[in-house]
């Protein structure tokens, strides 16, 4: 895996309870010698699933690959387990290359099978024995996807989403003529609002691919695209304090397919503010209320407008109404 993962290894968490199928235990030294593997493997428990132990526990024998596959899926779990560096090297000793694609075809079946925990597991195991593999890569990121979209709590969803959206982004660096990978992120940056970013990574997908059928998908959604690009660039403009021309971008907007998307109008609110037009703020505003009713920014923002207006009671109210929102945020 690559040196970035390592250090932030985001969603190992979710993973580390697939350690609680197996049971670790030291192979006899006569299987150590047998295997060619006693200088390595001495005193380094392996891990047996728990019917494997039970067997193994009345005498009976284990195969290497049984033994190399656990390993994998021990430090696939958990990369930053305790015998990673002594389970790698023991499966380069036995199989050599072979081992990293026998663990990325076990990946790959797992995730045709919808069993997308395992083959993010194995997937992660195959990167950590040969980081920057596109076929691992890719099958990371998406088993990654598939399992956000299944759903779970926030902190699950959020873990797994940025896992994703990274390995599709390094996808598109490391290997910029691999069109999936523009593809799946482009859906991604559409998925977190992020416009902009969608609209380049597709438009380098039509420039690469050669799947007809997508590209015609694709060329679709740019022309669908064209709005909400726009009104993020003058959301943009107006956060880097080029106020008159986030305004001339975003009030095209005001009506029509998108006049009901309250960051419009939140952003047309403060760059009227920003330039001292104080009654087209209050009003840009308070349809930011109307879509978005506790949206506490903007209750903050128009009891400042008020303040900068004179109008003390009606500050007043947008301060005590964005209190209790704050409030009631912290107590759910």
């Amino acid at each position: 895996m690559s040196q970035n993962m390592k250090n932030k290894d985001r969603v190992a968490s979710f993973l580390k309870r697939g350690l609680s199928e197996f049971v670790f235990d030291n192979l006899s030294t006569d299987y150590l010698k047998k295997a060619g593997v006693e200088e390595l493997m001495s005193g380094v428990p392996v891990p047996f699933t728990k019917e494997e132990f039970e067997t193994f526990s009345k005498g009976e024998g284990i195969s290497l690959e049984a033994i190399a596959k656990n390993m994998a899926f021990v430090f696939g779990c958990d990369m930053e387990f305790r015998y990673k560096e002594h389970y790698l090297a023991f499966i380069y000793k036995m199989y050599g290359e072979q081992g990293q694609k026998n663990i990325e075809t076990e990946a790959e079946n797992a995730a045709e099978k919808e069993n997308f925990e395992k083959a993010c597991i194995l997937f992660r195991a195959s990167l950590c024995m040969k980081p920057w593999n596109l076929p691992a890569m890719y099958g990371y990121a998406r088993v990654c996807q598939a399992l956000y979209l299944k759903g779970g709590d926030e902190a699950f969803v959020g873990s797994f989403k940025a896992e994703s959206i990274e390995y599709f982004e390094l996808l598109t660096i490391k290997y910029p003529e691999f069109a999936e990978g523009y593809y799946y992120l482009g859906y991604a940056y559409t998925n977190l609002g992020l416009y902009n970013k969608a609209n380049i990574v597709w438009k380098e997908y039509v420039a690469c691919s050669d799947d007809t059928e997508k590209i015609e998908e694709i060329k679709e959604r740019l022309v669908q695209l064209e709005g909400p690009v726009e009104i993020e660039l003058g959301c943009n403009d107006i956060m880097s304090g080029r106020f008159e021309e986030g305004i001339a971008k975003l009030s095209a907007y005001k009506e029509g397919a998108f006049s009901d998307w309250w960051p419009l109008w939140y952003y047309l609110g403060a760059a009227y503010h920003a330039t001292l037009v104080l009654d087209e703020a209050v009003n840009c505003l308070k349809k930011v209320l109307v879509l978005n009713p506790s949206n506490v920014e903007t209750m903050e923002l128009l009891a400042q407008v008020y303040s900068e207006m004179g109008d003390s009671e009606k500050e007043e109210k947008y301060r005590k109404k964005s209190l209790l929102v704050r409030t009631q945020l912290i107590e759910q």
